[in-house]
């Protein structure tokens, strides 16, 4: 039988290649402009000198990280902000996220989980799994090798965080993971991204009304107002919150709809210093298409609020400007006012009940 299949693979004839980007994800388009320029010499040798910096930074498995970091924090940052060398980004996110520390301390854990546990969002992952970076060669395949394991960290997740269990974005934070890692290692970023190993947790984006997305978008269109007032004005005139265009932007951190090696970079920078980089590339992305945007009206804001040109994406532009905008003072204050405002609702619903 084996035989005659061998036979039969080889009657169908060769597969035509697919034509892929450097990350895998197949080519929308076949014009000369869609063709990735060959690099210079000059570059390959930039690159390569990029990359001995940072394996001299965090050693052998990354045993020299802790150390490096300690002694040189502002070197550490402004070479995240450069972009992560695609070839050391799995490495260096677990070691910025705390996850490696994370997997050292639980040996076996994954394994019981995905093997001898059963979860109650099964048949939702299932459901959901196709549609995950479904243009991206690890993932097309049904079934196949991508899917099972983007399967097996969101069953394992759902699992061992039952009261979150598993939401449909969840997909894509674990799915770009595990083009960067393996499964185990993906699982566990992900557990110090929602447990909030380094920085705070993310759970509340998942659980039950979303807690945390209401908050962020909250406070997203109160620094909306303060760093851009007339667009803050045109909002309001328009009926424009941020509830109909950024909510994915949290949800996802950029990994849903925006151009990937964008996403890579945000990410970088997410992983070591937490959300504010989002509510940044959110403002950057708006003040770079300001004076558009406040000229339109409501269908023709909402359409281009989700469909960014292609000179907004380019992060060599966009992620200086959002590095130049200061929001710590911002988030602060609006997440009390937001808490305030909150508590001010759940005592008068308490209020209210006690009265009926």
């Amino acid at each position: 039988m084996e035989k005659k299949l061998e036979e039969d693979d080889h009657e169908a004839g060769p597969v035509p290649a697919l034509r892929l980007d450097r990350f895998g994800f197949l080519k929308q388009e076949l014009s000369p402009q869609g063709l990735t320029k060959g690099r210079s010499a000059y570059e390959y040798e930039r690159e390569e000198r990029r990359v001995r910096k940072w394996r001299k930074m965090i050693g052998v498995g990354g045993s020299d990280w802790k150390h490096y970091i300690r002694r040189k924090p502002h070197v550490v940052k402004r070479r995240i902000r450069k972009g992560i060398p695609d070839c050391l980004r799995g490495l260096v996110w677990q070691l910025i996220s705390g996850s490696r520390d994370l997997l050292l301390m639980n040996p076996g854990v994954y394994e019981q989980l995905v093997i001898y546990e059963t979860s109650a969002s099964e048949l939702d992952i299932i459901r959901d799994i196709s549609r995950t970076f479904p243009s991206h060669v690890f993932f097309q395949q049904r079934h196949g090798p991508g899917q099972r394991s983007l399967y097996n960290v969101l069953k394992a997740y759902s699992v061992f965080d039952r009261e979150v269990g598993y939401v449909q974005g969840m997909g894509f934070l674990a799915g770009l993971l595990l083009l960067y890692m393996s499964e185990e290692d993906a699982f566990w970023l992900l557990v110090a991204l929602l447990k909030g190993a380094v920085h705070a947790p993310m759970e509340g984006l998942y659980q039950v009304g979303l807690p945390l997305v209401q908050q962020y978008l909250f406070q997203f269109d109160q620094l909306v107002k303060e760093h851009l007032p007339k667009m803050g004005e045109h909002f309001t005139q328009e009926m424009i919150n941020p509830s109909m265009y950024a909510s994915q932007w949290f949800i996802t951190v950029f990994s849903y709809s925006f151009p990937f090696h964008l996403a890579l970079r945000i990410w970088d920078v997410f992983l070591y210093e937490g959300v504010r980089i989002v509510f940044k590339v959110g403002l950057a992305l708006l003040k770079y298409c300001h004076d558009d945007l406040i000229k339109l009206p409501f269908e023709k804001l909402i359409h281009a609020l989700r469909n960014f040109p292609d000179d907004a994406m380019n992060p060599d532009t966009l992620l200086p400007m959002a590095y130049s905008i200061k929001v710590s003072r911002g988030l602060e204050e609006t997440r009390q006012e937001y808490e305030k405002k909150n508590g001010k609702i759940n005592k008068s619903t308490e209020n209210e009940k006690q009265l009926q």
